[in-house]
């Protein structure tokens, strides 16, 4: 069986062996990990390991995901990256390498979401003024010595 690597709860707990490549985590005993924790949703969050890196999807649990602090719709995990089950911390640990990983990682979807939040404009760097901005620079203009 190859070593996916594991979870390792922070603060002490069962290490949870990620046994293969696609799992479901919730609360429900069909889930391929099972957190029995009020606050876990029944099917809660989904990993797929994806060219040799492992990704973390929130199926709308009403507790939410969190990758390093940041609550995330779907992200790349890095090794050592901090997962946050509604609340519940876990450590990954995995060797990219192992899983057949070579190059630069996958891009990292919720990075890509929040670019993809702003305005071309935005983006470009040439937003609009906000309204207070252009208000400054007329009261500079004004004739009213």
């Amino acid at each position: 069986m190859p070593d996916y690597g594991k979870l390792v709860p922070v603060g002490g707990g069962d290490t949870i062996p990620l046994a293969k490549d696609k799992l479901m985590i919730g609360r429900r005993e069909n889930c391929d990990i099972v957190l029995r924790f009020a606050n876990v949703s029944g099917q809660h969050c989904r990993m797929t390991l994806e060219q040799g890196y492992w990704f973390i999807k929130d199926l709308n649990s009403r507790n939410g995901v969190k990758v390093n602090g940041y609550r995330i719709s779907r992200k790349r995990l890095d090794p050592g990256s901090l997962v946050s089950i509604a609340k519940h911390e876990y450590k990954i640990q995995y060797s990219p390498e192992a899983l057949g990983a070579f190059g630069p990682p996958p891009p990292d979807d919720d990075q890509m979401e929040e670019m993809l939040r702003k305005s071309l404009m935005d983006r470009a760097g040439l937003a609009r003024r906000s309204d207070e901005d252009r208000g400054k620079n007329r009261d500079l203009l004004s004739d009213d010595d």
